[in-house]
């Protein structure tokens, strides 16, 4: 049973709050819509920690990690499962890592670029979902192109469908759903981000945040992480090795 410090920070409301990212296909932190419901790794981990902390699970859909972030301080939500820099490092608190990150581009059909090098050029227009460690990766990569923000991965497939952008700046498993999407594109093998996604809580809940870590350090050595990407149809996604911090 956690102690008191824990559940004060970490369930204020008697209510276990993860916040999820949602988007149209699944990654290390993205969650989908199947129907009403929210399927994702994010909420399996939500899951299985209210069952460890014996409280009810609520868990909160938010449009993209920048949207989580941003609203770390106003006591909406209680845990999430994000990407790391030091950007949001400003926000919240990160533990444990499970989750080894990479970032690249997705191309346009027809697109001659091969490699992050090639999208670092006047008139190419990438897209990204605002406020993500991603973007502000791909932005630092390619100071050369014109960056767009936009406020979900579905929006930014639609304007590369309609021609508007030429790459998509996205973890490695989330632009293999994007590229079903948009016939011809192709995923680059480079990449311009190597980071973690890992376990976080609001800013200065240092018990909250050390239960976390040690309940993500758990599920490594069960098992439960590999699952979790597994049944999301993320078998080559890498587990973070134990003892990882984000």
């Amino acid at each position: 049973m956690a102690d008191a410090a824990v559940l004060q920070q970490l369930v204020p409301t008697g209510i276990l709050r993860v916040a999820v990212a949602v988007a149209p296909s699944p990654s290390a932190q993205f969650a989908i819509k199947d129907g009403d419901k929210i399927k994702g790794v994010a909420v399996t981990f939500g899951e299985a920690l209210a069952k460890k902390l014996g409280v009810p699970l609520e868990v909160l859909g938010h449009s993209s990690s920048g949207d989580i972030q941003n609203s770390s301080a106003a006591n909406k939500w209680d845990v999430a499962f994000l990407p790391v820099d030091a950007e949001r490092k400003k926000f919240v608190d990160f533990g444990a890592a499970y989750h080894l990150l990479q970032s690249t581009f997705l191309v346009a059909p027809g697109s001659k670029m091969q490699s992050v090098k090639d999208a670092n050029a006047k008139g190419v227009g990438i897209g990204g979902v605002a406020n993500t460690a991603t973007f502000r990766a791909a932005m630092a990569a390619t100071p050369d192109a014109t960056h767009i923000e936009f406020k979900g991965v579905d929006i930014a497939t639609q304007a590369m469908l309609d021609g508007n952008i030429q790459a998509i700046a996205l973890s490695r498993e989330s632009l293999v759903g994007v590229a079903s999407k948009v016939p011809g594109s192709r995923i680059l093998d480079d990449a311009f981000l190597s980071s973690t996604t890992s376990c976080c809580v609001p800013k200065n809940k240092p018990a909250a945040l050390a239960y976390v870590t040690d309940f993500i350090e758990e599920a490594k050595a069960s098992g439960l992480v590999r699952k979790a990407l597994d049944d999301m149809g993320m078998k080559t996604s890498v587990v973070a090795p134990a003892g990882m911090k984000g």
